[in-house]
């Protein structure tokens, strides 16, 4: 009866933290990150904000855990693609083209959500770090999947991963998207991604 009575208590609390981050969401969005308080996502759902703080200390912890969602979107896209039965240049393709659609359409199409995670970004936190390592360590695996079918050079993929993710950084990244979004001498998309899987070839 305990575990019984725990995992409903677990499954409630889930609940309310599901609900909250719809709203602290939805807020972010229609207000933006820095306009919207604690007393404002209680006041949208109907409570206090202390019922708010039961669940999370902080306005900050609360965007913590949606930028946690939004990587986690981001990551499950990359493991999806990692897993193709194509060829490991088009994994590669098919990644950094996936990834920077998601930052035009989640970062810069709604701009409110874009300060979110330049927020984020500049507070170095550790759930952004971590994510960078996984998607090297996904990308890493692509390319030494292309090593072994002659299709990439002999090479340490580690390193190439990095190097390959530094190199096509701009294409994803929110801040350097948004900069050179409407500049017409920089690199295209298709033209930037041909580079570095040639690259990877030589």
């Amino acid at each position: 009866m305990d575990d019984i009575a725990d995992n409903t208590l677990e499954v409630t609390r889930q609940e309310n933290v599901t609900r909250i981050l719809e709203a602290a969401e939805r807020l972010f969005r229609h207000y933006g990150y820095s306009k919207t308080t604690v007393a404002d996502i209680a006041r949208d759902l109907g409570m206090s904000p202390a019922n708010i703080y039961r669940f999370f200390a902080s306005k900050v912890e609360i965007h913590q855990a949606l930028c946690g969602r939004m990587l986690a979107t981001a990551y499950q896209i990359a493991y999806d693609i990692r897993h193709q039965p194509i060829s490991a240049s088009e994994r590669l393709r098919r990644y950094v083209e996936s990834q920077h659609q998601l930052t035009l359409d989640l970062m810069l199409d709604e701009m409110k959500v874009h300060e979110m995670i330049i927020v984020a970004i500049e507070r170095d936190w550790h759930v952004i770090e971590k994510h960078i390592d996984r998607i090297h360590d996904l990308i890493a695996e692509i390319i030494a999947e292309g090593i072994a079918a002659g299709e990439f050079a002999e090479q340490d993929p580690v390193v190439a991963s990095r190097c390959f993710g530094a190199a096509t950084n701009t294409l994803c990244h929110p801040q350097m998207v948004a900069q050179c979004l409407a500049k017409t001498n920089r690199a295209s998309v298709d033209e930037l991604i041909d580079y570095v899987i040639r690259a990877l070839k030589k």
